[in-house]
C-alpha cells in the first residue's frame, strides 16, 4: 500500500541522530505498516541502514536483532545441545503470512506490534527471553520478555523507544519443550498457542500460554503439578475476561483450550522417558 501521507524516509548511521519527535515511525521490515494507511504518521527512518546482525551464537546464548528477518531465524542451525530451538521453527510458522510476508517481517516487528497471536512474543517468552530496549533519552534498559506485552495490540515502549533485541539464555535453549498450538487453517492466525518447557535433570515446568489471552502469561513449577493442580493455578491467575474474543474463537472457547493443552502439555512432560 503506498502510505500518502509519508514526506520523509531517513536512513540514519545511527539511531542516536535521530531527534524524535511525533509523527515519526521505525521502519523495519514494514509488513504492518504498509498494509493500511498510517495517517499519523509523514517520516519513516528505515533501521535496515544500522546492519545489525541479524543472529550471534556465544556460550552464554542467542542474540536475535530485532530487525532479523523471519525467514533467518527459521533457517538458524543451533548446537546440537540447543534441543528447544526447534521452537524457533515451529513458531516461525505459526504466521498467518504469505512466504513473501516471511521472507520481510522482523522478528522484532512481530514482537512490538503486540498482537496476542505474535508467534514471536510466545516463542522469546517460552525460552525466557530478555528484551533490550532503546529510549530516546538515557541508557538502555532490559527487561524480561514476558513483561513486554500489556495487552492487544499494548506494551511497555515508550514514544520513540526501540526494540533492539532479543537475548535467548543457554539454560532455556537446552530445556525439553512441548508446543501446543491451534488455528482455523494450517497457516492461520493462532487462537491458542501454548508452550511448555522442562529442564532434562529436573521435574519443573514453565508454561507459557498465548495467543488465547490477551496478554501473554505464564506460570513456573518447581515440579510437574498433577492435572488439579494444574488446572486450579490457571483458573486463579488467569480471569475470564484476560481472555481474547475475536472471529479467531471466542473467550470461551480460548479458555477451554488451555485447559486442554496444558493439561496435555503438562502429561507429555511428565514422561521422562520420552525424551534422552
Amino acid at each position: 500500500m503506498d502510505l500518502t501521507t509519508i514526506k520523509e524516509v531517513k536512513r540514519p548511521e545511527s539511531v542516536d541522530m535521530v531527534a524524535w519527535r511525533e509523527g515519526y515511525a521505525w521502519l523495519a521490515g514494514g509488513t504492518w505498516l504498509f498494509s493500511e494507511p498510517q495517517l499519523t504518521i509523514d517520516t519513516l527512518i528505515d533501521l535496515e541502514q544500522l546492519h545489525w546482525p541479524a543472529l550471534q551464537i556465544s556460550e552464554e546464548g542467542l542474540d536475535i536483532a530485532a530487525t532479523c528477518p523471519i525467514v533467518e531465524l527459521e533457517r538458524f542451525v543451533a548446537p546440537p545441545q540447543w534441543i528447544a530451538t526447534s521452537l524457533l521453527n515451529k513458531c516461525c510458522h505459526s504466521f498467518l503470512a504469505s512466504f513473501k510476508v516471511l521472507n520481510t517481517a522482523t522478528v522484532g516487528g512481530n514482537i512490538c506490534m503486540s498482537l496476542p497471536a505474535g508467534p514471536m512474543i510466545s516463542l522469546t517468552i517460552a525460552l525466557e527471553g530478555i528484551y533490550t530496549l532503546w529510549p530516546r533519552e538515557g541508557s538502555p534498559r532490559q527487561i524480561p520478555a514476558v513483561q513486554f506485552v500489556t495487552g492487544n495490540h499494548m506494551n511497555v515502549l515508550q514514544p520513540g523507544e526501540l526494540l533492539r533485541s532479543i537475548y535467548l539464555p543457554v539454560t532455556a535453549l537446552t530445556r525439553r519443550f512441548a508446543f501446543r498450538r491451534l488455528s482455523s487453517t494450517h497457516f492461520g492466525r493462532s487462537t491458542s498457542l501454548i508452550i511448555g518447557t522442562q529442564d532434562r535433570h529436573k521435574d519443573d515446568l514453565l508454561l507459557t500460554i498465548t495467543a488465547a489471552t490477551s496478554r501473554p502469561v505464564q506460570l513456573r513449577f518447581d515440579q510437574v503439578p498433577s492435572t488439579h493442580e494444574l488446572r486450579s493455578c490457571i483458573e486463579t491467575t488467569i480471569p475470564e475476561t484476560l481472555y481474547f474474543d475475536d472471529p479467531y474463537g471466542t473467550s470461551a472457547y480460548r479458555r477451554h483450550i488451555t485447559y486442554y493443552y496444558a493439561e496435555q502439555i503438562r502429561a507429555e512432560l511428565a514422561q521422562k522417558g520420552a525424551w534422552a
